[in-house]
């Protein structure tokens, strides 16, 4: 399946920096963030089901994530943290191209917060925000077979299934695993 999406543009790229849900802030990650990034996303349960995070996940890969995300290209990439209200940072979400192919979406959660729906939220944010400020008609993504919980997700917030099963490299599994992946339109 080819999927294609509406160009880069530059006049809504700008429009907002932050996404707002009912309980959950989407923003740029800063310096600040590097604490509770650390300690999230250095549980096996959370780096073992995407395919760019280490495991062990130390201070230093989220420094490098905070600085790596400042220098994105905005037009082509973006990348937020998840904040809740009362908890601070719970998670991250973001868009980025895989070279080739599609505009892909991904996202986690730390562990103290599954089951809390803030995934959910912060997809349908993310997505209505992709489609309405920054204008993006199609976003690919994918979930490992194993991972029962962000296909939910996923399927709750209106990705279909493409029929196809990639075979992805996870850093923090230092495996391949299957991946099942999805598309969603506008």
């Amino acid at each position: 399946m080819c999927v294609i999406d509406r160009p880069e543009t530059t006049t809504r790229t700008a429009a907002r920096q932050q996404i707002r849900t009912d309980r959950l802030t989407l923003r740029a990650p800063r310096m600040g963030d590097v604490a509770a990034i650390t300690a999230l996303a250095g549980d096996y349960a959370v780096a073992s089901m995407t395919t760019r995070m280490p495991h062990p996940y130390a201070e230093a890969d989220a420094r490098q994530f905070v600085e790596l995300v400042a220098r994105q290209d905005t037009g082509r990439e973006r990348t937020f943290v998840i904040e809740h209200d009362e908890h601070g940072t719970v998670g991250a979400i973001g868009f980025h191209r895989a070279a080739p192919g599609p505009l892909e979406f991904g996202y986690w959660i730390g562990r103290p917060y599954w089951g809390w729906g803030f995934a959910t939220e912060a997809v349908a944010g993310a997505l209505h925000w992709a489609a309405q400020d920054w204008g993006r008609k199609a976003i690919s993504s994918g979930h490992f077979a194993d991972n029962g919980p962000s296909a939910n997700v996923l399927i709750k917030s209106g990705f279909l299934y493409t029929g196809e099963v990639q075979m992805r490299h996870s850093r923090a599994r230092g495996q391949i695993a299957p991946t099942r992946m999805m598309v969603w339109l506008a």
